[in-house]
């Protein structure tokens, strides 16, 4: 039997001596089951990708479940399943499985990736890293369903008041640190939003708690460095160097970030077929904006010259303690330095500043300085038409130069 299924259709529906079916016309696979108890309920009955029938009980007739609301449940479904791939009953288990809150990050860690596959592997290590260290320890236990908006709130100024704060022995040398503060409470709990958002597209909860909560204002402080500074520092990394108190791959590192005002995380992981020392660029295939090409200025390109490179190992800075990664530790080394060249509150990304800063102030225009930086996209051949005479080459060079000139006043 096939009709559009009505109020007054389920209510005139009476048991028989065996369990019947009405197929509603609207919506393909969803009905009303009417049992020989006269129990009625709505299902959805649909194939998953692989082909296997399935049938997915949305919920007995009455409240809160009214024919037009399961009709919706049921496109929902189906929506999801014809977009996605995702499976109705595999998230009604999902639902059931992630009781806690802690259920529910690692089904969010473990899934999550397929249903945002253009987020980036890096985001998910921090959503990982944010989760583990403040959102298991501060909800854990809790039941998801039981989370209200006050419970977010809460959670986000116990973050920054510093009740996850603590350090924990790794290695025989080595200690991780879990801080406080404004500016990591946002975070978290932007992650702990995205979380429930995902809990709420899966049916796990009815809604996202966390909508609407305000996030601590990330206040910028933006550092920058002066020529004298820049010295000093230069000065700092050459002596430290020269003692044995800085590994050289580390000390490159630092003066590539100073040199061309890439991230720390492109020249960690720099490898040498991106590097282009004819056209004087490089080419990085991913980044935190996606692939780009920036300039290779020619202070810069004379560290990456000087470097031996190891047969058979793709990376500029291969992990300094063996393995096949590319180097580790570069925070610990940047402790080191900046602790000693008396500037103990500078961020390496601080040195991605300056390098602006030296642009701008030397007269390079904002947008050239920002296509060097790799603020903004381009198109594939705007990136790759002629990049030695391009005016963001000569942004870089002369940037670099400049930043060159002041590191060589160091007082040795």
């Amino acid at each position: 039997m096939s009709a559009k299924i009505t109020k007054r259709m389920v209510d005139a529906a009476q048991p028989s001596g065996a369990q019947f079916f009405i197929w509603d016309s609207e919506v393909k696979g969803f009905a009303l089951r009417v049992t020989p108890a006269g129990v009625k309920s709505y299902i959805l009955q649909y194939r998953t990708p692989e082909g296997r029938s399935r049938r997915l009980t949305i919920g007995k007739h009455g409240s809160p479940w009214t024919v037009d609301e399961a009709r919706e449940k049921a496109r929902e479904a189906l929506r999801s399943l014809a977009l996605h791939g995702i499976d109705p009953l595999a998230v009604k288990a999902a639902a059931r499985s992630a009781a806690t809150v802690a259920d529910l990050v690692d089904l969010y860690l473990k899934e999550g990736p397929a249903e945002r596959p253009n987020k980036k592997k890096r985001s998910w290590d921090t959503d990982a890293a944010i989760a583990r260290s403040h959102i298991k320890p501060l909800l854990g236990t809790t039941p998801v369903k039981s989370l209200a908006r006050a419970d977010i709130a809460k959670f986000q100024f116990d973050v920054a008041e510093g009740k996850t704060a603590r350090t924990s022995k790794t290695k025989p040398r080595g200690a991780a640190r879990v801080t406080g503060g404004k500016g990591i409470a946002a975070r978290a709990t932007a992650t702990l939003r995205a979380m429930l958002s995902f809990a709420a597209e899966r049916g796990i909860i009815p809604a996202n708690p966390a909508a609407g909560v305000k996030l601590f204002k990330q206040e910028k402080v933006e550092r920058f460095l002066s020529e004298k500074e820049v010295a000093t520092l230069a000065a700092t990394i050459t002596e430290m160097e020269e003692r044995f108190e800085l590994h050289p791959s580390f000390a490159a590192c630092i003066r590539l970030l100073m040199l061309t005002g890439c991230r720390r995380g492109e020249i960690e992981g720099l490898q040498w077929e991106w590097i282009d020392f004819e056209r004087g660029m490089i080419r990085f295939p991913d980044s935190k904006t996606g692939a780009k090409v920036t300039p290779l200025p020619e202070p810069a390109a004379d560290i990456l010259k000087a470097i031996k490179r190891r047969k058979g190992v793709p990376y500029v800075f291969p992990a300094t303690r063996g393995g096949e990664g590319h180097i580790a530790g570069l925070s610990k080394a940047w402790g080191d330095v900046r602790e000693k060249a008396g500037m103990p509150e500078l961020r390496l990304h601080d040195l991605r500043h300056s390098f602006a800063s030296f642009a701008v102030a030397d007269g390079a225009a904002l947008y050239l300085v920002g296509k060097v930086l790799g603020h903004k996209q381009a198109s594939t051949t705007e990136i790759y038409a002629h990049l030695r005479d391009d005016p963001l080459k000569a942004v870089a060079d002369a940037t670099a130069k400049k930043i060159a000139e002041a590191m060589k006043k160091a007082v040795r």
